[in-house]
């Protein structure tokens, strides 16, 4: 579990830092932080979803899982519910904008290729080279969300904890129950999703990724239904 301490303790020290410098840091360079970190995620989403379309053994899969995903989330209203579980809990008028970080960050941080594989290469092998690479990642981005939403953006160190821990648990417990073939599927949904989160960041589109997280679960229940 080293890995994924080192892992939450970045973003925890990265929301920090950015939080201080975010008070002496002018609108307009925010603005292009964030443009170069929405551009980022789109690079980031879409290579890990292109990169494991060769892997998957359901070409299809992943479109099933984005559509009944959506419309689950939406059914369930999860971005809706979210944002408002952030608002009361945040500064009046400043919830809003924490819970479009909070979102953006979460998935970010969590939905990717070195967050996913991490932990459970760490778990088989010991070996925690890509938790630490997604260590160093987490860190910059940490800093450039807590320059624009503030202090609350350490809320999302323990949801990544949790999320590696997971990985990390599982894998330990078994070893089979995290295939290869599974993992494929999981990081073409996943990455899709960082894309929506980039567009997001970059104000072209808002997708509400929050309520295409019920996709992840379609490939699991897939593999263990077959």
């Amino acid at each position: 579990m080293i890995g994924t301490i080192v892992n939450t303790c970045a973003i925890i020290v990265g929301t920090l830092v950015g939080t201080v410098l975010g008070r002496g840091i002018k609108e307009k360079y925010k603005s292009a932080l964030y443009n170069a970190l929405g551009l980022a995620s789109l690079m980031i989403g879409l290579n890990a979803a292109i990169a494991n379309m060769p892997k998957s053994r359901y070409p299809v899969l992943f479109i099933a899982a984005l559509a009944v995903g959506s419309v689950a989330g939406t059914a369930l209203d999860i971005d809706g519910r979210f944002r408002r579980l952030v608002e009361r809990r945040s500064r009046r008028g400043g919830g809003r904008n924490l819970a479009d970080g909070l979102s953006a960050a979460i998935l970010l941080y969590c939905i990717g290729p070195l967050s996913m594989l991490g932990p459970v290469i760490s778990a088989l092998n010991g070996d925690n080279t890509f938790l630490f690479t997604n260590a160093t990642l987490d860190f910059v981005s940490s800093t450039v969300f807590a320059s624009t939403y503030g202090l609350g953006m350490v809320l999302a160190a323990p949801v990544l904890f949790c999320w590696q821990g997971l990985f990390w648990l599982v894998a330990r417990l078994s070893s089979q129950a995290v295939s290869d073939a599974l993992m494929a599927e999981l990081l073409i949904v996943g990455g899709l999703m960082i894309t929506a989160s980039g567009l997001s960041l970059l104000g072209i589109k808002d997708c509400k990724t929050l309520n295409l997280l019920p996709a992840l679960a379609v490939p699991v229940v897939w593999f263990l239904v077959w």
